[in-house]
């Protein structure tokens, strides 16, 4: 009978079915060096989010085949010291989605009727009916960023306060947001148009500190910030300094940058009403999570398919040898142009010419959804549900084989992908086991899509490399390789620099102030 270990608390019926099949161990063992010493004779590993699986842990668990997270965010597990060890990481990205939705609600109505100041008042024994006249939210503006599946749950209870609902989501499309009751708008416009602005995004490089002072003065006086979804999307000194000076009505926080908070200001303001990252902790939601990730579990140790695996798809040694290169070159492409596009991605077309990508045609695209749409989706993605989330963003996709002859290259990934009825390309390949890209729209380059990269757009003219080399030189920015691709003298052209230090934003506004410069974007691989 296999064994599992279940180191942090989860609903009672997760733990009936699991004991229904293998032997349960529930231990609070959440440090890694403990873990480390215990887990060595268990199959299965079910944790939460304050056990961290560290590759040592990883190292020391000899029988361990699946890791199943109760929740969403996998950020505390090392994925990749469990694949490459062939453990497969299950998870629940949608057993808390309704619970999301209700608890956003439950802030904005708290926010709009003042209640927490009513509570206090009333605890402290006064009759202070004045500091609860709040506003009614029927026919107030909801602004939503992010359209995934908490967005979109969100959306649809809205609208039956009647409120008007407006949204941004680079990748999802206006008609996919119409059909959701949804008007979709500009960050900027959701910005100065929301009575009520509610973020449904993941926390990464390119959504941290999404919410500063440029955007908080954007909004509206009267309006009011809701972050049921990252700690770290918004800069909480910028809303401090906006909420004591008057700027914004209030805000309702269930996450922050460091939890438990201890030094942020905000816990001092009395404009803002604050929960303990409990949105999406209810009867419903945790027994729902804890019956999907037992589950899964139970199906990874009778060797059948976990319905939401987050790591690599079970492939033999060898194949994961020879096709491992090319799938981690489609989720960096897929990554690249996700940094670099615009909005409304509407379509996807994926060509891989030669053997070794096409035999896996499917999990290819599959892999290429997954770098478009990680950073821009609240749910996790992979490889078995990046489909399913590019559906619910209205991103149509499909791929084909082409023969080797045909292109010239032996084996080539390439991407055509359409937003704003503008068509975008970019190619790679694997060469010498590293990833890289070969052709981005038309122009012919050759770089590592890894790194520190500075992508621009110009018109040709001498001694534009000069004059970008002084202003990251001054800057005190290293270049460790520069590629131009230009089709004619004197034409337009793209500029890759790879970088050792990432550009600050006065610095990259200084570059796209250079005469020729288009375009400049900074984007990490």
């Amino acid at each position: 009978m296999h064994r599992i270990l279940v180191t942090e608390p989860i609903a009672a019926e997760g733990l009936s079915l699991l004991r229904q099949e293998a032997e349960v161990d529930v231990v609070e063992v959440t440090d890694p060096e403990a873990l480390s010493r215990v887990i060595g004779p268990y199959h299965g590993l079910v944790v939460r989010s304050k056990t961290h699986v560290t590759e040592p842990v990883i190292d020391a668990a000899h029988c361990l085949l699946a890791v199943a997270r109760a929740g969403a965010g996998v950020d505390n597990i090392d994925l990749a010291a469990a694949t490459r060890r062939g453990i497969v990481v299950v998870n629940a990205p949608y057993g808390n989605t309704v619970s999301v939705a209700e608890h956003t609600l439950a802030m904005m109505l708290a926010l709009a009727r003042r209640i927490p100041q009513g509570d206090s008042a009333l605890r402290g024994g006064r009759w202070a009916k004045s500091c609860c006249r709040g506003i009614q939210v029927r026919g107030k503006t909801l602004g939503l960023v992010g359209l995934g599946s908490i967005g979109t749950a969100v959306a649809r209870r809205a609208q039956g306060l009647e409120m008007k609902v407006v949204g941004y989501d680079p990748f999802v499309t206006p008609d996919r947001a119409t059909r959701a009751g949804v008007e979709w708008m500009t960050w900027e416009d959701v910005l100065r148009n929301s009575d009520f602005l509610s973020l449904h995004l993941p926390l990464n490089e390119q959504t941290r500190g999404l919410v500063g002072r440029r955007e908080l003065a954007l909004m509206k006086e009267s309006a009011y910030l809701i972050n049921c979804a990252r700690g770290g999307l918004v800069d909480e000194e910028a809303l401090a300094s906006a909420l004591d000076a008057g700027r914004l009505a209030g805000a309702a926080l269930d996450v922050f940058d460091e939890e438990p908070p201890s030094a942020t200001p905000l816990l001092r303001s009395n404009r803002i009403v604050v929960t303990p990252h409990v949105s999406g902790s209810t009867e419903e939601a945790l027994r729902d999570t804890a019956v999907e990730v037992a589950q899964q579990l139970l199906d990874v140790l009778a060797g059948r398919m976990p319905r939401y695996p987050v790591n690599a798809p079970a492939l033999g040694p060898e194949e994961m040898e020879q096709l491992g290169p090319y799938l981690d070159l489609a989720e960096r492409l897929g990554s690249l142009y996700a940094q670099l596009a615009g909005d409304h991605l509407s379509d996807v077309e994926v060509t891989c010419t030669g053997d070794i990508p096409s035999q896996r045609l499917e999990l290819i695209v599959s892999t290429v959804l997954v770098g478009l749409l990680k950073g821009a989706a609240e749910e996790p993605v992979n490889w078995i549900n990046a489909g399913v989330v590019a559906q619910e963003r209205g991103i149509a996709f499909a791929g084909r084989r082409k023969p080797s002859d045909e292109a010239g290259w032996a084996n080539l990934i390439e991407l055509r992908l359409r937003a704003d009825s503008e068509e975008r390309e970019v190619a790679g390949t694997v060469l010498r086991g590293e990833p890289h890209v070969v052709q981005m729209d038309g122009y012919w380059l050759d770089f590592v899509a890894r790194g520190l990269l500075l992508i621009s757009r110009h018109v040709e003219q001498p001694g534009i490399l000069g004059r970008m080399g002084t202003v990251l030189g001054e800057a005190g920015v290293n270049i460790h390789f520069v590629q131009v691709g230009r089709r004619e003298r004197g034409g337009s052209g793209i500029l890759v620099l790879g970088l050792d230090d990432p550009l600050s934003p006065g610095v990259l506004k200084d570059v796209l102030a250079l005469p020729s410069i288009r375009s400049a974007t900074m984007v990490k691989l």
